[in-house]
């Protein structure tokens, strides 16, 4: 008989416009499905009373609970993912029907053989009801921190994975909140992407998040933005012959950063309007002809050894990547179909380089997927750990 695991994502139905953070979670799913595990998906909703101002202020990017549940059900569907969608409410309270529609609930999950959480908000309370339970932190640095000074109360699991390399070694410069953390790669499920060619005209490409404010830690003030990377590397664009666009959530703030950015030859686009189902996250990746992006400047000063979801889709996609560098690895190379540049002009080195050789940096990219990334094998190693 084969197992079953509840996986827990990031509040998918509440970010409806966000089909490359549907795909984090849905590359686990495809994996675990296809290593012969049956997959539950669970998430929390806000079903709270219409007149308490706090619900009100949650309500989800102008969609209502019910519609972000049917339209969650209807992508699950479409892969799939038929009658998997498990749902409680944050209050505690019973899911009204007409929410729970089709949907099962928090006792069906519980009777899980593992709960696979990717939400540091899950709570306690939730996590207690499995017999066993692994935490992924995709958000290495950042969270360690926030453990530390007590901005997240982490439920207790059994097991605990990061996608960052350096959690937990000598060469993070932040604790481990004192947790033992197994690295795991952020997994990508191959077969939903295929290797695909590119128009020479097309852009290097990224679809980022822009805003994310600054935090305290030690006494020292971090940047949790990607625009301050970017605007540490304006000048790129106007330095190579590559094209470059960048795709991020602007919002009504899209004219302003296309009058700081294009002069200097950016393309900028709001995310959104390649992003906003997963069918269009892969198109716009499996499009461009490589990605370019800088990360989140604490992700630098961290040493965090982080590499991307998104990242990894381009990999597979057989696109060559050119990003920021985060810190030692185990097995990423410095400079052959994976770029990692550490100033301006190692970017703009990197970008001649995969020009000068474009077909072998293509293949080079989908070989680190298939070796590295390849998302039966990434999973198969953390059920193997996590299931005890």
């Amino acid at each position: 008989m084969s197992l079953t695991v509840c996986l827990a994502p990031a509040n998918t139905i509440g970010y409806p416009q966000g089909g490359g953070h549907f795909w984090v979670y849905l590359n686990w799913a495809l994996s675990l499905r296809a290593l012969g595990y049956r997959v539950l998906w669970l998430e929390a909703v806000d079903v709270g009373p219409a007149d308490d101002s706090a619900a009100r202020r949650r309500r989800w990017r102008g969609a209502n609970v019910r519609e972000c549940v049917a339209l969650l059900k209807s992508r699950l569907d479409s892969y799939g993912f038929k009658d998997v969608l498990t749902l409680y409410a944050t209050s505690r309270q019973a899911v009204p029907d007409d929410v729970a529609q089709g949907c099962l609930d928090l006792d069906a999950a519980a009777a899980a053989d593992l709960l696979v959480n990717l939400s540091h908000s899950q709570p306690a309370w939730v996590v207690n009801r499995f017999r066993r339970s692994a935490f992924i932190d995709t958000d290495p640095g950042l969270l360690q921190a926030w453990i530390t000074t007590g901005d997240i109360a982490l439920a207790p699991h059994d097991v605990y994975f990061t996608i960052g390399e350096t959690v937990g070694t000598a060469d993070a410069r932040f604790p481990d909140a004192g947790l033992r953390w197994h690295y795991t790669p952020p997994p990508v499920f191959l077969p939903a992407w295929p290797l695909t060619g590119a128009d020479p005209a097309a852009p290097y490409t990224t679809i980022t998040h822009w805003w994310g404010g600054t935090f305290q830690f030690q006494g020292m003030t971090f940047s949790n933005e990607k625009r301050v990377a970017y605007l540490q590397h304006a000048e790129l664009a106007s330095r190579t012959s590559a094209k470059l666009e960048l795709a991020a959530c602007l919002g009504e703030h899209l004219d302003e950063w296309r009058g700081r950015l294009e002069p200097f030859g950016w393309r900028i686009r709001e995310a959104s309007d390649v992003s906003a189902t997963p069918e269009q996250y892969r198109d716009y990746i499996q499009r461009s002809r490589g990605e370019f992006s800088c990360v989140k400047p604490y992700c630098v000063l961290f040493v965090n050894g982080w590499t991307s979801d998104r990242t990894v889709c381009y990999l597979a996609s057989g696109k060559p990547v050119i990003v920021q560098h985060t810190g030692p690895s185990r097995f990423l190379p410095e400079a052959d179909g994976l770029f990692r540049f550490r100033t301006q002009d190692e970017a703009a080195r990197a970008l001649v380089a995969v020009e000068a050789d474009y077909e072998h940096h293509c293949r080079r990219a989908r070989e680190l997927a298939e070796e590295y990334f390849d998302g039966c094998r990434v999973v198969s190693h953390v059920m193997e750990r996590a299931v005890g």
